[in-house]
Protein backbone atom coordinates (compact mmCIF):
# COMPACT_ATOMS: atom_id res chain seq x y z
CA UNK A 1 0.00 0.00 0.00
CA UNK A 2 1.73 3.13 -0.86
CA UNK A 3 1.57 6.44 1.55
CA UNK A 4 -1.35 8.05 -0.80
CA UNK A 5 -3.76 5.10 0.22
CA UNK A 6 -2.79 5.08 3.58
CA UNK A 7 -3.37 8.94 3.83
CA UNK A 8 -6.84 8.32 1.46
CA UNK A 9 -8.19 5.86 4.31
CA UNK A 10 -7.01 7.55 7.28
CA UNK A 11 -9.84 9.40 9.29
CA UNK A 12 -9.20 13.41 8.42
CA UNK A 13 -8.64 15.55 11.31
CA UNK A 14 -9.40 19.28 11.50
CA UNK A 15 -6.81 21.61 13.17
CA UNK A 16 -6.88 21.94 16.97
CA UNK A 17 -9.37 19.08 16.84
CA UNK A 18 -9.40 15.30 18.07
CA UNK A 19 -9.37 13.00 15.42
CA UNK A 20 -10.84 9.13 15.82
CA UNK A 21 -12.02 6.35 13.91
CA UNK A 22 -16.41 6.31 13.88
CA UNK A 23 -16.18 3.05 15.84
CA UNK A 24 -14.10 5.12 18.11
CA UNK A 25 -16.79 7.78 18.38
CA UNK A 26 -19.31 5.36 18.93
CA UNK A 27 -17.59 3.28 21.55
CA UNK A 28 -16.92 7.02 23.85
CA UNK A 29 -20.82 7.65 23.23
CA UNK A 30 -21.82 4.13 25.02
CA UNK A 31 -19.26 4.70 27.61
CA UNK A 32 -20.28 8.39 28.25
CA UNK A 33 -23.63 6.85 28.06
CA UNK A 34 -23.67 4.06 30.38
CA UNK A 35 -21.42 6.30 32.69
CA UNK A 36 -24.74 8.77 32.70
CA UNK A 37 -27.13 6.14 33.36
CA UNK A 38 -25.00 4.64 36.69
CA UNK A 39 -23.98 8.31 37.62
CA UNK A 40 -27.41 9.54 37.82
CA UNK A 41 -29.62 6.34 37.96
CA UNK A 42 -27.72 4.26 40.86
CA UNK A 43 -26.83 8.02 42.15
CA UNK A 44 -30.69 8.54 42.59
CA UNK A 45 -30.85 5.53 44.94
CA UNK A 46 -27.57 6.86 46.72
CA UNK A 47 -28.99 10.36 46.95
CA UNK A 48 -32.24 9.07 48.42
CA UNK A 49 -30.37 7.33 51.42
CA UNK A 50 -28.48 10.24 52.62
CA UNK A 51 -31.54 13.07 51.86
CA UNK A 52 -33.87 10.12 54.03
CA UNK A 53 -36.15 8.85 50.69
CA UNK A 54 -36.89 12.54 49.77
CA UNK A 55 -37.14 11.01 46.02
CA UNK A 56 -38.56 7.74 46.78
CA UNK A 57 -39.20 5.19 44.20
CA UNK A 58 -41.32 7.69 41.91
CA UNK A 59 -38.38 9.78 42.00
CA UNK A 60 -35.68 6.89 41.34
CA UNK A 61 -37.88 5.60 38.45
CA UNK A 62 -37.83 9.26 36.98
CA UNK A 63 -34.27 9.79 37.10
CA UNK A 64 -33.75 6.22 35.45
CA UNK A 65 -36.41 7.19 32.49
CA UNK A 66 -35.19 10.87 32.31
CA UNK A 67 -31.39 10.16 32.09
CA UNK A 68 -32.01 7.33 29.07
CA UNK A 69 -34.22 9.77 27.08
CA UNK A 70 -31.53 12.51 27.79
CA UNK A 71 -28.86 10.13 26.39
CA UNK A 72 -30.61 8.99 23.70
CA UNK A 73 -31.17 12.42 21.94
CA UNK A 74 -27.69 13.41 22.89
CA UNK A 75 -26.14 10.10 21.45
CA UNK A 76 -28.41 8.39 19.52
CA UNK A 77 -27.11 9.48 16.19
CA UNK A 78 -23.57 8.26 17.10
CA UNK A 79 -24.09 4.95 18.60
CA UNK A 80 -27.80 3.63 18.68
CA UNK A 81 -27.18 4.47 22.35
CA UNK A 82 -27.58 0.68 23.69
CA UNK A 83 -25.96 1.76 27.43
CA UNK A 84 -27.01 -2.25 27.89
CA UNK A 85 -25.40 -5.15 26.94
CA UNK A 86 -28.55 -6.84 26.77
CA UNK A 87 -29.51 -4.61 23.97
CA UNK A 88 -26.37 -5.18 22.00
CA UNK A 89 -26.91 -8.36 21.95
CA UNK A 90 -30.19 -9.01 20.63
CA UNK A 91 -29.26 -6.43 17.82
CA UNK A 92 -26.01 -8.58 17.53
CA UNK A 93 -28.12 -11.97 16.76
CA UNK A 94 -30.75 -10.03 14.71
CA UNK A 95 -27.74 -8.36 12.40
CA UNK A 96 -28.47 -4.64 13.36
CA UNK A 97 -24.71 -4.29 14.49
CA UNK A 98 -21.35 -6.40 13.64
CA UNK A 99 -19.51 -8.67 16.11
CA UNK A 100 -16.51 -6.44 16.52
CA UNK A 101 -18.70 -3.90 17.33
CA UNK A 102 -20.83 -5.47 19.56
CA UNK A 103 -17.95 -6.61 21.70
CA UNK A 104 -16.74 -2.95 21.41
CA UNK A 105 -19.80 -1.91 22.71
CA UNK A 106 -20.14 -3.88 25.70
CA UNK A 107 -16.40 -3.76 26.61
CA UNK A 108 -17.93 0.34 26.76
CA UNK A 109 -20.85 -0.23 28.58
CA UNK A 110 -19.21 -2.04 31.31
CA UNK A 111 -16.11 0.45 31.56
CA UNK A 112 -18.62 3.61 31.56
CA UNK A 113 -20.56 1.76 34.46
CA UNK A 114 -17.56 0.98 36.39
CA UNK A 115 -16.31 4.26 36.35
CA UNK A 116 -19.62 5.83 37.13
CA UNK A 117 -19.45 3.59 40.37
CA UNK A 118 -16.13 4.70 41.30
CA UNK A 119 -17.01 8.00 41.20
CA UNK A 120 -20.25 7.31 43.05
CA UNK A 121 -18.01 5.77 45.91
CA UNK A 122 -15.86 8.71 46.00
CA UNK A 123 -19.30 11.22 46.30
CA UNK A 124 -21.44 9.09 48.77
CA UNK A 125 -19.08 6.66 50.95
CA UNK A 126 -21.58 6.66 53.41
CA UNK A 127 -24.05 4.80 50.59
CA UNK A 128 -21.42 2.06 50.29
CA UNK A 129 -22.14 -0.32 53.08
CA UNK A 130 -26.32 0.99 53.13
CA UNK A 131 -27.63 0.71 49.90
CA UNK A 132 -24.73 -0.82 48.06
CA UNK A 133 -24.09 2.58 46.07
CA UNK A 134 -27.29 1.80 44.16
CA UNK A 135 -26.23 -1.86 43.24
CA UNK A 136 -29.79 -3.91 42.36
CA UNK A 137 -30.81 -6.40 45.11
CA UNK A 138 -34.00 -9.12 45.61
CA UNK A 139 -36.45 -8.00 47.52
CA UNK A 140 -37.09 -10.39 50.61
CA UNK A 141 -39.37 -12.43 49.30
CA UNK A 142 -38.06 -12.70 46.08
CA UNK A 143 -36.34 -16.15 45.03
CA UNK A 144 -33.11 -16.44 42.61
CA UNK A 145 -35.26 -18.01 39.71
CA UNK A 146 -38.09 -15.06 40.59
CA UNK A 147 -35.49 -12.54 40.23
CA UNK A 148 -34.40 -13.77 37.12
CA UNK A 149 -38.20 -14.05 35.41
CA UNK A 150 -38.99 -10.51 36.60
CA UNK A 151 -36.17 -9.13 35.29
CA UNK A 152 -36.69 -11.13 31.90
CA UNK A 153 -39.76 -9.32 31.52
CA UNK A 154 -39.09 -6.09 32.08
CA UNK A 155 -35.89 -6.29 29.69
CA UNK A 156 -38.48 -7.74 27.51
CA UNK A 157 -40.93 -4.89 27.50
CA UNK A 158 -37.70 -2.64 27.23
CA UNK A 159 -36.10 -4.31 24.55
CA UNK A 160 -39.67 -5.19 22.37
CA UNK A 161 -39.58 -1.24 23.04
CA UNK A 162 -36.80 -0.44 20.88
CA UNK A 163 -37.05 -2.83 18.06
CA UNK A 164 -41.04 -1.20 17.73
CA UNK A 165 -39.85 2.55 18.33
CA UNK A 166 -36.01 3.00 17.55
CA UNK A 167 -34.66 0.47 15.32
CA UNK A 168 -38.18 -0.21 13.17
CA UNK A 169 -37.64 2.03 9.62
CA UNK A 170 -41.42 2.69 10.14
CA UNK A 171 -41.35 4.42 13.64
CA UNK A 172 -40.67 8.00 14.21
CA UNK A 173 -37.41 8.43 15.52
CA UNK A 174 -37.87 11.77 17.43
CA UNK A 175 -40.38 9.86 19.87
CA UNK A 176 -38.02 7.32 20.10
CA UNK A 177 -36.32 8.56 23.29
CA UNK A 178 -39.58 9.33 25.22
CA UNK A 179 -41.21 5.65 24.57
CA UNK A 180 -38.14 4.05 25.66
CA UNK A 181 -37.49 5.98 28.62
CA UNK A 182 -40.93 5.89 29.59
CA UNK A 183 -40.79 1.72 29.88
CA UNK A 184 -37.84 2.14 31.52
CA UNK A 185 -39.76 4.32 34.54
CA UNK A 186 -43.15 2.20 34.38
CA UNK A 187 -40.63 -0.89 34.67
CA UNK A 188 -39.08 0.48 37.91
CA UNK A 189 -42.20 1.33 39.49
CA UNK A 190 -43.25 -2.13 39.15
CA UNK A 191 -40.35 -4.00 39.35
CA UNK A 192 -38.02 -1.69 41.53
CA UNK A 193 -38.90 -3.49 44.76
CA UNK A 194 -38.40 -6.71 43.67
CA UNK A 195 -35.38 -6.85 41.62
CA UNK A 196 -34.31 -3.20 41.52
CA UNK A 197 -35.16 -3.28 37.99
CA UNK A 198 -31.71 -3.58 36.62
CA UNK A 199 -32.55 -4.41 32.95
CA UNK A 200 -29.05 -3.98 31.86
CA UNK A 201 -25.92 -5.84 33.16
CA UNK A 202 -23.73 -3.19 32.86
CA UNK A 203 -25.99 -1.26 35.33
CA UNK A 204 -25.67 -3.25 38.37
CA UNK A 205 -21.99 -4.53 37.57
CA UNK A 206 -20.60 -0.99 37.84
CA UNK A 207 -21.61 -0.46 41.31
CA UNK A 208 -21.58 -3.70 42.73
CA UNK A 209 -17.54 -4.05 41.45
CA UNK A 210 -17.26 0.09 43.38
CA UNK A 211 -19.51 -1.49 46.43
CA UNK A 212 -18.28 -5.03 46.42
CA UNK A 213 -21.91 -6.30 46.49
CA UNK A 214 -22.31 -9.38 44.47
CA UNK A 215 -25.21 -11.17 46.29
CA UNK A 216 -27.44 -13.28 43.34
CA UNK A 217 -25.61 -11.44 40.88
CA UNK A 218 -26.04 -13.72 37.97
CA UNK A 219 -29.76 -12.80 38.73
CA UNK A 220 -28.83 -9.54 36.25
CA UNK A 221 -26.85 -11.10 33.33
CA UNK A 222 -29.31 -14.28 32.73
CA UNK A 223 -32.73 -12.48 33.02
CA UNK A 224 -31.88 -9.91 31.06
CA UNK A 225 -30.03 -11.09 28.04
CA UNK A 226 -32.60 -13.67 28.23
CA UNK A 227 -35.72 -11.37 27.52
CA UNK A 228 -33.46 -9.13 25.45
CA UNK A 229 -32.78 -11.92 23.25
CA UNK A 230 -36.70 -13.19 23.37
CA UNK A 231 -38.01 -9.22 22.61
CA UNK A 232 -35.53 -9.17 19.57
CA UNK A 233 -36.69 -12.66 18.27
CA UNK A 234 -40.15 -11.71 18.66
CA UNK A 235 -40.12 -8.48 17.23
CA UNK A 236 -38.23 -9.78 14.35
CA UNK A 237 -39.74 -12.99 13.69
CA UNK A 238 -43.35 -11.13 13.97
CA UNK A 239 -43.90 -7.92 13.32
CA UNK A 240 -40.26 -6.68 11.24
CA UNK A 241 -40.88 -5.29 7.85
CA UNK A 242 -39.58 -8.15 4.90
Amino acid sequence: MTDSNKESTAPYCEPYRLCFTESTKKYIAEFVGTFALVFIGAGSVATNYVSDGALGLVGIAAAFGLIVMAMIYATGHISGTHINPAVTIPLLISKKIGAKDAAGYIVAQLAGATTAGFVLKAIFPTAVAAVNLGTTGLGADVTFGTGILIEAILTFLLVFTIYGAAVDSRASPELAGFAIGMVVLLDILVGGPLTGASMNPARTFGPALASGYWANHLVYWIGPIVGGVVAGLTYEGIFAER
